[in-house]
């Protein structure tokens, strides 16, 4: 571990000697924002070296022949020693971790998706929606639906939400997978307990500026077909073209949008949501590239995958990933709780990255 930090800290003094005392150069912005996470780092490696060089001078003294001379070096050694290695075994680890590349995204498109169990899928939906929608507002996130498609018994089929602010993504991506609950339905006379499952896809946000820098696509790779609104609307879906639906012909992805009256606005969601989601498959495929040149068997966040369970009767909300419970169904649902559970999550992933890098791996990045 030793051995990274002092590599971390050579990084930074060249980095440091690089910058001119002009920094209005935009190449300089990536560097000043390495210097700027580094910081605390370099604070804990100064407060490292001070202290072994306290012990080394407090060598000669736990020999001396002076019993009271003796005694204060002997405390001063112990003192200074569980320092050391509070330093080594929390502090280091902690900021060790290489920043996630996702910090700086704008935000994130959270999408949901009714799957088995019909309309008490549809109306857990709703229940997730809730959710997910009261913990944006306690991170002080801002959400637009961008498309909401509802059915017949109340529920809905999907939705997808647009979630700006700082950390949304990095945040939220946790949230990928299928969610299952456990519950007596409504209309379930026999109180039979049944299951249902929603799967949510949380995508990448990004603005027009790192579309083009990231040049996910070119526009002779898309179809774009133009058409009629379905659903309620009155006179204005009947009479409008303003539906939008683009196909990315190299991958298949197709995505649809219909919620807004202009065509112009639907055809900037779609354009969105399709950079999204190329981003998404970028992001997926270069994760992968990595773990299979290290041969590492890392846990992935697989959307086919079950990754939480929610039981009513039980109170309880389990996330099968890391093994957590928390009693406290409502809570989970109310946002606050789930603060628990994406922290824990977090933690999880940051100490698999340290395993990584402490295993030879000192160029382990986090996406």
């Amino acid at each position: 571990m030793l051995r990274v930090v002092e590599r971390r800290m050579v990084e930074r003094s060249q980095v440091q000697s690089q910058l001119s005392e002009d920094l209005s150069s935009p190449d300089d912005i990536p560097r000043l924002r390495q210097l700027k996470d580094t910081e605390i780092l370099k604070s804990a490696w100064e407060e490292w070296n001070a202290n072994k060089k306290l012990v080394e001078e407090l060598t000669p003294f736990l020999q001396d022949p002076d019993e009271t001379m003796r005694k204060l070096a002997e405390e001063d050694n112990i003192r200074i020693s569980e320092s050391l290695a509070r330093i080594l075994s929390e502090t280091f680890p902690s900021l060790l971790v290489p920043r996630s590349s996702a910090a700086d995204l704008p935000g994130a498109l959270l999408e949901l998706k009714s799957g088995v169990g019909g309309i008490e899928s549809s109306l857990f939906l709703a229940t997730l929606l809730r959710m997910y929608e009261r913990f944006a507002s306690l991170n002080k996130w801002k959400v637009n639906s961008l498309s909401h498609n509802t059915n017949d018994g109340g529920g809905i089929k999907d939705v997808i939400l647009e979630v700006k602010g700082e950390g949304a993504y990095d945040t939220l991506r946790w949230e990928s997978g299928v969610h299952r609950v456990q519950r007596v339905p409504v209309t379930e006379s026999g109180g039979r307990v049944h299951t249902s499952t929603v799967s949510a896809i949380v995508l990448p946000l990004l603005d027009e500026g790192d579309v083009r820098k990231e040049q996910l696509y070119s526009m002779d790779e898309v179809k774009l077909e133009v058409m009629r609104a379905r659903g309620a609307g009155g006179q204005h879906v009947n009479k409008t073209e303003s539906a939008i639906r683009l196909t990315h012909i190299p991958t298949g992805i197709t995505v649809s949008m219909q919620d807004e009256r202009s065509q112009h606005q639907n055809k900037r969601r779609a354009f969105q949501v399709l950079s999204a989601r190329l981003m998404d498959q970028k992001i997926t495929r270069e994760i992968a590239e990595r773990r299979a040149a290290r041969n590492s068997l890392v846990k992935s966040a697989d959307r086919s995958e079950k990754i939480r369970t929610y039981n009513y009767a039980q109170e309880r909300v389990t996330d099968h990933r890391i093994g957590l419970s928390i009693m406290n169904l409502s809570s989970v649902l109310d946002g606050d709780a789930l603060l628990d559970i994406t922290n824990a999550l977090k933690q999880d992933h940051a100490q698999r990255v340290m395993e990584e890098m402490l295993a030879g791996e000192g160029d382990a990045t986090d996406l």
